[in-house]
């Protein structure tokens, strides 16, 4: 016999989780399936122990530079095996973190392969076992997986993921990574600083495609300066493992097409949803390139059946997931949320230095017919900035000249992913620029540069 629930959930990644938590706080009998590990691949391979490596390389490259804060550091190395286990560690501690989650909360894990076989239905593997769970509403969060070439497909030894990138054996010497979004740039930016000789290759006219090109320009001039190579609007025709390591036939500008050898690759071109195998064809629900369409809700065109996170598509952020499942589960059980609002979702990077956004940038601004103000301000003018030896960067606000409304923000320098949330919150809050204005930053902080570049959008900064 079946057993029965308000709601399941299959995937506990950061979509997954947080609506089972949510659901069991509206008074919800809910589980959650999950194949692999509790967190999803945010939490185990992704977003937190991804964190955990740059945290590593960030303090290996002040330790290197070490003499401009006045300080010593001789005979400054690294044990490659201990960066990786530390990053393993803090993914396995947010893991037992999201296991207790699940108990206090009182929802049931069930572990194992899910496949929904009918509305309400799921059959779940569990080896030579299968557990039948019945449920009102099913919520499908089973996430995305690394995108492989159509030429090479990852083997882990020289040819990567990002799964295979976070756990090597031994450091690339030269460093292939095809793709310039975010994940491909922290991973350049990583092993950059950790020693390695970084390419990236980018098909697109320029890096972080999806940020204002004012900071994509800015970021190209700085991985630039800290020695990554960067070939853009550049293609990659082969790849191939040679020898000890692998072949690329890189097709360039002028449309030559030249081999080059390097000791590893990181393919970071993008992501399939895991829509597959999982009993939605059968349902009829509807997909869009793999992708399962929903409303702002998250509702399918199956009564029943709800989808959230990356299985969804664009953007593919923890963040996005995790809110999505909280506007599913409160609207299944009868709620009134707010719809899912894209533009407000922030992006961030965190490379070195770090980018962050949100909103349209001043292009998109521009072609949706706005007539704009625009402040910019350096990290140059902060005095917390030269204080932290982190003086590179710029805080820039896009506003509609006639409404005050704030349409975008565009941040790149040190903790700028920290930074952006102010802007996001004002955003939320349909914040204009007299409020802004006249809000007061602390000093000295780096949060400052926000109100300096709205001031300067209306021609008012004061230290610039």
């Amino acid at each position: 016999m079946a057993d029965t629930y308000d709601l399941v959930i299959l995937g506990s990644g950061p979509g997954g989780y947080v609506a089972a938590i949510r659901a069991s706080q509206l008074g919800l009998k809910v589980a959650i399936v999950e194949r692999e590990r509790l967190g999803g691949i945010c939490l185990n391979w992704g977003c937190i122990p991804t964190k955990a490596l740059l945290r590593t390389s960030e303090i290996y490259h002040y330790m290197q530079n070490a003499e401009s804060y006045g300080l010593k550091a001789d005979n400054v190395g690294f044990d490659l095996a201990k960066v990786v286990d530390r990053s393993r560690k803090v993914a396995g501690q947010l893991n037992a973190g999201v296991k207790g989650l699940m108990k206090k909360n009182k929802v049931t894990v069930v572990e194992g392969v899910g496949t929904v076989t009918a509305k309400g239905k799921l059959s779940v593997k569990q080896g030579d076992k299968t557990v039948e769970l019945e449920a009102k509403n099913i919520i499908v969060a089973t996430g995305a997986r690394a995108r492989d070439l159509p030429f090479a497909k990852a083997d882990g030894k020289t040819i990567w993921t990002y799964r295979h990138a976070m756990v090597p054996t031994e450091m690339p010497t030269k460093l292939l990574v095809i793709g310039s979004g975010a994940i491909g740039v922290e991973f350049a930016s990583f092993y950059n600083d950790m020693g390695a000789d970084v390419t990236i290759v980018e098909m697109l006219p320029r890096i972080l495609p999806v940020e204002d090109e004012e900071v994509s320009a800015f970021m190209d001039k700085a991985l630039t300066k800290q020695g990554i190579k960067l070939l853009t609007g550049t293609g990659l025709e082969g790849l191939a493992p040679s020898g000890s390591g692998v072949t690329a036939k890189i097709k360039h500008k002028d449309g030559k097409v030249v081999e080059e050898t390097f000791s590893h690759a990181i393919v970071a071109i993008g992501i399939v949803p895991n829509t597959e195998n999982i009993g939605l064809e059968a349902l009829g629900v509807e997909t869009d390139r793999g992708h399962i369409k929903t409303d702002g809700y998250g509702r399918t065109n199956v009564d029943g059946i709800w989808a959230i996170g990356d299985v969804t598509g664009a953007p593919w952020l923890a963040h996005k997931a995790s809110h999505e499942g909280i506007i599913a589960v409160e609207k299944l059980a009868g709620g009134s949320p707010h719809q899912m609002d894209k533009a407000n979702i922030p992006g961030c990077t965190y490379s070195r230095p770090q980018v962050a956004s949100v909103g349209m940038t001043e292009a998109k601004a521009k072609e949706a017919g706005y007539e704009l103000k625009v402040g910019k301000f350096p990290f140059i003018g902060n005095g917390k900035a030269i204080a932290l030896g982190e003086a590179e960067g710029f805080v820039k606000t896009v506003f509609d000249a006639k409404t005050g409304e704030l349409l975008g923000a565009h941040m790149v320098g040190a903790e700028v992913t920290e930074l952006i949330q102010g802007y996001v919150v004002a955003r939320q809050l349909e914040t204009t620029e007299a409020e802004l204005m006249e809000t007061v930053f602390a000093h000295p902080t780096l949060s400052e540069m926000m109100h300096e570049s709205v001031l300067g959008a209306y021609g008012r900064s004061i230290h610039y």
